[in-house]
């Protein structure tokens, strides 16, 4: 038997045992969600079609795992007016599978997966003895990470909010420099460590074809001086 659900502002048409991807549901794997929006229910002769909704229909779906969709890049862009913008968007998808399609009125069997035991109290493992709390203390050095290496010149300039005037390389204004703060980028150092594909994704974010790759050159010598 077949059924036809909405959810998410789609229709699905689906049967027992069908794995499906919808927009997010709310809910952890082995979770069950039961829907209540069915547009037709049945095979053939015997299907049953609503006005808009199947009355006393439902179908009951079990959430396998909380997933996103393939990315799609969206580009805008404004002729003669130095506007490009490039972003990517990733939809979230809830995976279900399909466990029983119920008409009549009838309640879903299907049950929650069980949850995992909660942990056992701290007083049943002495937890709260002060010794207990000296072995974790232990614990607790042995794991900690050891130290960082010291950041280097440019990283540490980074970190404490520091920035070049980009105004000081050729071609760059004050808007301009804007859009490369807004891009990310705010000093010579990070000018020069660009990569190529890097630069030409750049040039489009900024509008400045052609021009960056000559930046990130003279951003090198600026970034020794």
């Amino acid at each position: 038997m077949h059924a036809v659900i909405r959810t998410g502002g789609k229709q699905y048409r689906v049967a027992a045992d069908d794995v499906i991807k919808v927009e997010r549901l709310s809910g952890d794997a082995g979770d069950v969600v039961v829907f209540d929006e069915i547009l037709a229910v049945g095979d053939g002769d015997a299907a049953q079609v609503g006005a808009p909704l199947v009355d006393g229909a439902s179908v009951a779906a079990r959430v396998i795992a909380q997933d996103r969709g393939e990315k799609v890049i969206i580009f805008k862009k404004k002729r003669r007016k130095n506007y490009r913008r490039r972003k990517g968007h990733r939809q979230d998808l809830t995976v279900l599978r399909i466990e029983e399609i119920l008409t009549g009125g009838k309640k879903a069997s299907a049950k929650p997966a069980a949850k995992k035991a909660e942990k056992e109290d701290d007083s049943d493992k002495g937890g709260d003895t002060p010794a207990a709390k000296a072995d974790d203390g232990k614990k607790a050095e042995d794991k900690a990470p050891a130290k960082a290496p010291a950041a280097k010149k440019d990283d540490a300039k980074a970190d404490t909010g520091g920035s070049d005037d980009l105004k000081k390389l050729a071609g760059v204004g004050p808007a301009m420099e804007k859009k490369l703060n807004e891009a990310g980028i705010t000093t010579f150092a990070q000018l020069a460590k660009l990569k190529k594909a890097e630069i030409e994704e750049l040039e489009e974010t900024v509008g400045a074809k052609g021009k960056v790759e000559a930046w990130a050159a003279e951003a090198k010598d600026m970034a020794k001086g």
